[in-house]
């Protein structure tokens, strides 16, 4: 072992580091600001470095920041980014499963592969990531995971059909982790944002999306109620009033008409790609 290596591994391992996927814009980007005011030292990982180096030499004055760039469409990504986690001698408190995106349009005509990759990067890396970080977190009984999921989560949505069909995965499978990890002192917590002002509500208003007409939430707000509804514990976050409001009556309504409303809001047919 290198001198002085393992006095950097035990400084590293005595802060609170977070860990956040897609950490290069929009919430993923609130997210790390969040965490870093609460003092949380940060991992930032995502495909677009210059972007990812622009915030950590934003934040890096007031707590350390790494910067691990990774395309989560590679299926060997998740691993070899907890591997350059680990080589850095860093035990990681959170872990913030942000990373995602989506495409509008009929799923009979949609690029195969780029359905697959939508898959990769909403689906599997964050379950491979979760089951990485997991036992060490029950071993040592303190922190917990934020997964990124959304309102759309509570409904079937046509023409975007692989989306929505992902973030309901992530919410099920936050829920179900949150009532395992609870009684080892672990929090797991999907938050589960609306309109976002964001990357992917700019694209979408471009386009017509009648889902997206009208101002969604900033996402530094979207950002601090998911962050303290994760550090109070909480299994689900859905911030805003209005967005509690639709979330209680999709849970009311039959689904043939949730899918039904869906599908009328839902007004661009053609293959449009966007991201979170």
């Amino acid at each position: 072992m290198p001198r002085g290596a393992g006095l950097s591994a035990a400084r590293n391992c005595a802060r609170n580091w977070t860990l956040v996927t897609g950490a290069s814009s929009g919430i993923g980007a609130a997210l790390a600001r969040a965490f870093a005011a609460r003092g949380h030292a940060l991992v930032l990982s995502a495909r677009r470095t210059e972007r990812l180096q622009a915030l950590a030499g934003e934040l890096s004055g007031a707590v350390p920041v790494e910067v691990i760039p990774a395309d989560l469409t590679d299926p060997s990504a998740p691993d070899r980014l907890m591997e350059a986690v680990a080589s850095r001698g860093i035990a990681l408190h959170t872990l913030v499963n942000n990373a995602g995106f989506g495409m509008r349009g009929r799923f009979a005509t949609l690029p195969a592969d780029e359905l697959m990759d939508m898959v990769a990067v909403n689906v599997a890396a964050p379950t491979a990531l979760a089951r990485r970080v997991l036992p060490d977190l029950i071993a040592r009984r303190e922190g917990g995971i934020l997964n990124v999921a959304s309102v759309g989560a509570y409904l079937p949505g046509p023409k975007m059909a692989v989306y929505y069909a992902t973030k309901a995965y992530l919410l099920s499978l936050s829920e179900a982790l949150f009532e395992e990890a609870k009684p080892h002192g672990v929090t797991v917590t999907a938050l589960c944002p609306g309109v976002t002002d964001s990357e992917f509500a700019a694209r979408a208003d471009r386009e017509g999306t009648k889902r997206f007409n009208g101002r969604g939430m900033a996402a530094e707000e979207v950002a601090r109620i998911g962050l303290m509804g994760y550090l109070r514990g909480e299994a689900v976050v859905v911030p805003g009033s209005r967005n509690r409001l639709i979330v209680a009556g999709l849970q009311l309504l039959p689904r043939r008409l949730t899918r039904k409303v869906a599908n009328r809001l839902q007004s661009v047919p053609e293959s449009s790609p966007v991201q979170r």
